[in-house]
């Protein structure tokens, strides 16, 4: 069966960029993904460079109109000149719209195999990785981090490709005019750099005191709405409000700090951009009156100081957006480098049908090395018995339950299923015929139908409706507006939580498994309800190894066989008799229960 996720205990800002911790691996693996689109980026590169050709004619072709057809007064020739300055620009358009459009289908199809193999990575991860990550933090990853690269890819490259060659070829053409020229020009450039180093050096803390602001609202966002409902029941909306208000000031405060500061780069350049073309002009202004320049040049070098200066200006910003997705596509890369699910070890076993008897032998498990959650777990259940696990809250009774599942696995011990270690079955062939029914319920967005029948897919829909009867989940599915067809918001919140409840065994009795897990699976029903499913789940159960974890011990007083958990060990053994008559820990519960 598909993994279910058993109980466990316990748009990015621009600004100066995150750098990632190894550019060049980072950026070879981004390769990877680009070299299957290896023509499109050639040709998106070939239209830059023409195009970069383009932009540095048109400056030369306006010095030699003025110098050599409208100052000579030669009308035909400088309309002549005119169309071929008018077809390079046209020309340039084009093949600047070439070269995003090519740039773009390059970077989708790559980002598109990115994400692919990053949600196939999703699946294929341990319970454990989603236990040291925050969900928001995974899906920022999936969603911003490749978002930010995937802009980087169809935007920044090609810019930077473009302004480092209109820069060069502009230097170049500049030499060539005039030297002298081309050095007050270029020596501008010391000034917009180091004011864009001034600014960047003292906004660079303001901006990561945003970006972790940001964080903070979008992770008590993301809290606030999923628990809703807490909120709702214990009246703490206005309390929420204020920790919103809160939480929104302090982003507001170190965004406006960054924004202020980042604010001057705009104002600071154009004021050093006009005041070097000022300076250009004014030099050529004395070098043409000593006839040492024609105004032609003069024209050919205002253009090119615009040219020249204004794509160093956002070389930096271009740099910081790239920066800033290799960045991203490092914390992806972090993802897809994780250790997968224990795999299958080789001529793993596949079994048609488990028999049901189940060995917990000597059995230890901690999570991440830390205080051991199970200590010396063994017991053993024949094929068809029902297992009771009782105990309190956090003693190990699910832990038990992933362990069967491998979820995790043991750190020492081991789990035979039919005489056989569980690590010897193919990971899919032990859940294929595990069928879990959890306490918290977890609906799909889709039908009724498609939610009972994702534990058998090729059910039939007399199958359903036949299923959802032992689970007395008919009785109220045919009042549904659409009945069986009717839509379910994600998580099955139009639904009460009992509803969701009968959905989910309905949806364990269609698998029809061999072996049954009930992780406290009438927990959210009312009692009269409960005795309906119980009687179902009876049905269900017979000949069927089957584990239930429960707080009402009522419903386990026929179990076969049940197990006290209590701080990772099994400190009672036995059916309900037994255990009554030992007057333990399990006496002492249901004589509390029986005060009560």
């Amino acid at each position: 069966m598909p993994r279910s996720p058993l109980k466990h205990p316990g748009g990015r800002f621009n600004g100066p960029a995150e750098k990632a911790k190894n550019q060049k691996a980072t950026i070879r693996r981004i390769w990877t993904y680009l070299k299957n689109e290896r023509i499109g980026l050639i040709s998106a590169i070939v239209f830059v460079i023409l195009s970069s050709i383009l932009s540095i004619l048109g400056p030369l072709i306006i010095g030699i109109i003025i110098d050599q057809y409208i100052l000579p007064k030669d009308i035909a020739g400088a309309i002549r000149m005119i169309v071929l300055l008018a077809a390079i620009y046209v020309v340039g358009a084009m093949l600047t719209w070439l070269q995003t459009f090519v740039m773009i289908h390059v970077s989708q199809k790559s980002i598109w195999q990115l994400r692919q193999h990053l949600f196939k990575k999703f699946q294929a991860l341990p319970l454990s990785s989603f236990d040291k990550r925050q969900q928001g933090d995974l899906m920022s990853r999936m969603t911003n981090d490749i978002e930010n690269l995937n802009a980087a890819l169809s935007q920044s490259v090609l810019q930077i490709i473009s302004t480092v060659l209109t820069v060069i070829g502009t230097a170049i053409a500049m030499l060539y005019l005039n030297w002298i020229l081309a050095i007050v020009t270029m020596l501008i450039i010391p000034c917009i750099l180091w004011s864009a180093k001034q600014i960047i050096k003292r906004s660079s803390k303001n901006y990561a005191e945003r970006q972790k602001d940001l964080g903070n609202l979008n992770g008590f966002i993301a809290e606030s709405i999923s628990n809703s409902d807490i909120t709702t029941l214990f009246g703490k909306e206005a309390q929420t409000i204020e920790q919103f208000h809160e939480a929104n000031e302090k982003l507001r405060s170190s965004a406006m700090r960054a924004e202020i500061v980042s604010g001057l780069m705009g104002p600071m350049n154009n004021f050093i951009n006009t005041l070097g073309l000022g300076i250009v002009v004014g030099v050529g202004a004395l070098m043409s009156i000593n006839n040492l320049v024609t105004i032609g040049i003069i024209a050919s070098f205002v253009t090119y100081s615009r040219q020249f200066l204004r794509p160093i200006n956002q070389l930096s910003n271009l740099f910081n957006t790239f920066q800033s997705a290799i960045a991203g596509a490092e914390r992806v890369f972090e993802i897809m480098d994780e250790d997968e699910e224990v795999k299958d070890i080789p001529n793993a076993i596949t079994k048609d049908k488990f028999i049901g008897e189940v060995i917990f032998r000597n059995v230890h498990f901690s999570y991440n090395d830390e205080k051991p959650v199970l200590n010396n777990i063994s017991f053993h259940a024949k094929a068809g018995d029902t297992v009771a696990l009782v105990g309190p809250t956090g003693s190990g009774k699910t832990t038990i339950i992933q362990l069967l599942n491998r979820f995790y696995d043991v750190t020492s011990g081991e789990i035979l299923i039919d005489g056989e270690n569980i690590k010897h079955y193919k990971m899919e062939n032990i859940r294929e015929h595990i069928g879990v029914v959890l306490q918290d319920t977890y609906l799909f967005s889709g039908t009724v139908r498609e939610n009972i029948r994702y534990g058998k897919l090729d059910a039939t829909d007399e199958e359903v409706k036949q299923a959802a009867k032992i689970a007395f989940a008919h009785s109220f599915i045919k009042y549904l507006p659409q009945q069986y067809d009717t839509m379910l918001v994600s998580g099955g919140m139009n639904l009460s939580q009992g509803q969701r409840q009968l959905i989910a065994i309905a949806r364990a009795i269609l698998e029809d498994s061999d072996i049954l897990i009930l992780d406290e699976a009438t927990s959210s029903v009312d009692t009269m309800t409960e005795v309906h499913i119980q009687k179902g789940l009876n049905n269900l159960m017979k000949g069927r190894t089957s584990f239930v974890i429960a707080h009402r011990l009522k419903t386990i007083e026929n179990a076969d066989q049940i197990l006290v958990i209590k701080d990772g060990s099994i400190i009672e053994q036995g059916n309900h008799q037994i255990l009554m008559n030992q007057r333990g820990f399990y006496a002492n519960l249901q004589n509390q229960l029986q005060v009560q």
